[in-house]
């Protein structure tokens, strides 16, 4: 296999960039930055052009695109290596990642007005961490990037966030990675109990060893049966918390209000993913048949997110503490998709964090450019905007809509897709009823959203600063173009990643279960490898 590919050339870009505006005069760090995260994003969009990979990275019939693997350092009779790779669940948020950077790094010309070269430099850092997170391939290599993320966005939030930023920061920061720490052990004593069959910490290999019946040993006396539960148990609860997922959410809402909006896009945009992501890879990869056991446990998680979100959302009159309780209700329907074990509950799940990726991203996009106008995001301190600044509430409209599940748009193809998923579910306990509780929250949000834009976007003008509000500079509202743009492209063809989405998920479904089978060229590798096939989106 190659020592160097597509994913060097994104890390060291990446990473150079860096540098590069950490040292460059603020005056110019901005428009560098940009220009420089420009770079990933063509990277990124030839990568998934040029995508061939088929399966699942993590199992044995998985063909991982852009694959690299190279030796690194042994531990005692561990070996650690450099092994990166993309399948159909990575690539799509490895895109996100690059695409959502850029647009962030454009929408903070204006509000971030001091060190700058510093603010622009840690987005970079970011960005390359994220990268990291969504192709390594090796737990220790994927740990080092999972952990890296944590650095740049303490300092973002704790040197140009708002008048509680410390605060915010360091609960963000001691949250995070007492999680890490749970879900370390977790998998530690996973990998402990393989014994003397695995001498690596390479996750394919792990993935496939824990697939094999009575390959799992004992741990300080802990059957192996007992061992599988702990495990999850342990691994469940430290990506519970960057999800987040009720009720260790309360880190987020402080550190969305206190972060400025450029960090928050990021925030809600990508970084809640790796939670989604990890348990999809982790949890629900290699410990299927607990999950499956704990079903009923698991879906209370998710709907009580999903309710618990959208209630707290509806009690809000900060305009980007609504945003980010809604977040926690979409992350929410990520984890009823999950535990379906359903074609469509996998493939919903992983096409909801794109979608939730690109509306939260253009809400709280949105939310910056009127609080750039207004100084103010206070519901009651604004009314009748809409025809100061038309092209921005005009966005916002449309994202409001999108996030309550609008036809055409991403999230209404991510929703539909996962209560399809969740309703046929033999795992989750009378799952026409769940999926029923899960949908309300549908109507929760319609209420909160609504109830908030007719009181600060129409009616008689109203603003309690003394500022003049109007029209957003053309490089504010050009994110959020791209950004509605992305939003009604998925919505009216989902298969622009959901085929292989699609693929990438087959292989996880229980023994007996209809795979989809995508059209195109990655349906037509992957046919030999479905058991059957319904009808593709």
């Amino acid at each position: 296999m190659p020592v160097a590919g597509p994913v060097e050339a994104l890390l060291g870009v990446t990473l150079l960039g860096a540098l590069l505006v950490f040292l460059a005069p603020d005056e110019w760090a901005g428009k560098l930055a940009a220009a420089v995260s420009l770079v990933p994003v063509a990277i990124s969009l030839w990568m998934y052009t040029a995508f061939d990979g088929v399966g699942n990275a993590l199992l044995a019939d998985g063909d991982i695109a852009f694959e690299s693997t190279l030796g690194w350092v042994s531990l005692g009779r561990y070996d650690l290596a450099w092994h990166v790779g993309l399948d159909g669940i990575s690539l799509p948020l490895l895109v996100l990642a690059t695409v959502l950077t850029t647009l962030a790094l454009v929408s903070s010309w204006t509000p971030i007005d001091e060190r700058q070269s510093q603010f622009y430099g840690l987005m970079l850092l970011m960005e390359a961490s994220l990268i990291g997170v969504f192709t390594a391939l090796d737990f220790l290599l994927w740990l080092v990037f999972w952990e890296a993320v944590l650095v740049p966005m303490y300092f973002l939030i704790g040197v140009w966030g708002g008048p509680r930023r410390k605060y915010a920061a360091i609960k963000f920061f001691v949250y995070t990675n007492v999680a890490t720490l749970v879900m370390f052990v977790g998998f530690m004593a996973l990998v402990f109990g393989l014994g003397d069959s695995i001498s690596t910490f390479d996750l394919p290999a792990i993935a496939q060893a824990l697939g094999q019946e009575g390959a799992l040993g004992s741990v300080a006396g802990i059957a192996p049966d007992t061992l599988r539960v702990v495990a999850f148990a342990l691994m469940f609860a430290g990506f519970a918390v960057k999800v987040p997922v009720f009720p260790v959410h309360t880190w987020l809402p402080d550190a969305h209000v206190e972060a400025p909006t450029p960090v928050s896009v990021m925030l809600a945009g990508v970084l809640l993913k790796m939670g989604t992501y990890a348990l999809l890879r982790f949890n629900f990869t290699m410990l299927q048949d607990v999950a499956q056991a704990y079903a009923g446990v698991i879906v209370a998680f998710g709907v009580l997110s999903i309710i618990y979100g959208a209630m707290l959302a509806l009690a809000q009159q900060d305009l980007k503490r609504i945003v980010a309780y809604s977040s926690i209700s979409s992350m929410g329907y990520v984890i009823l998709g999950l535990v379906a074990f359903t074609p469509h509950g996998f493939g919903g799940a992983t096409f909801q964090m794109v979608a939730h990726g690109l509306i939260s991203g253009l809400m709280f996009m949105t939310v910056g450019v009127i609080y750039n106008e207004t100084h103010t995001r206070m519901v009651g301190d604004i009314s009748g905007i809409a025809d100061r600044m038309p092209w921005t509430v005009g966005i916002l409209v449309a994202a409001a809509f999108g996030y309550m599940g609008l036809p055409l748009m991403a999230g209404f193809a991510a929703e539909y897709l996962i209560f399809q998923g969740a309703f046929a579910s033999p795992y989750i306990p009378a799952a026409p009823l769940v999926t029923a509780a899960g949908m309300f929250g549908i109507v929760v949000v319609a209420g909160y959203l609504l109830w908030a834009m007719q009181r600060t976007l129409f009616g008689e003008y109203s603003l309690a600063t003394d500022y003049d509000v109007s029209r957003a500079p053309v490089h504010d509202v050009a994110p959020l173009v791209v950004l509605l743009a992305l939003v009604i492209a998925l919505g009216v063809d989902p298969g622009l990643v959901y085929q292989m989405i699609q693929d990438a998920v087959n292989p996880l479904l229980p023994p007996g279960s209809a795979a989809i089978v995508p059209s195109g060229a990655v349906g037509d590798a992957a046919a030999a490898l479905a058991n059957g096939g319904v009808a593709p989106w």
